[in-house]
């Protein structure tokens, strides 16, 4: 399984993470997306690693920054339902789950 789809809101708050770090720290925004992009490459590699936050879906906690990737493992790909900060509004993700069919292939831009 290498496919991933980002629900559309999780891509843009994963882009606004690294926006807001960027003007913190120029290089900052930068090293968020690596670390982001490096836990989802090891979601890809071993997505039953992850503990189940609400079932079906996990969290990939990242190293440095306070943000998860929580997602859910489907049969042809994972799917990517928010890059969360840990310290705000736990489970607003929540009404992003929606039939996983009605959502489009959303690369990390």
């Amino acid at each position: 399984m290498s496919s991933v789809i980002f629900d559309p809101d999780a891509q843009a708050e994963f882009l606004s993470a690294v926006q807001y770090y960027e003007h913190c720290q120029s290089g900052l925004g930068h090293r968020f997306r690596l670390v982001v992009e490096s836990a989802i490459q090891n979601v890809v590699e071993n997505p039953f690693q992850y503990r189940v936050l609400h079932k079906p879906f996990r969290r990939c906690l990242l190293l440095k920054f306070p943000y998860g990737i929580i997602y859910s493992i489907e049969p042809d790909h994972i799917r990517i339902i928010a890059v969360a900060h840990t310290k705000r509004k736990p489970g607003y993700w929540l009404n992003r789950v929606k039939d996983t069919k009605d959502t489009e292939d959303n690369s990390l831009a």
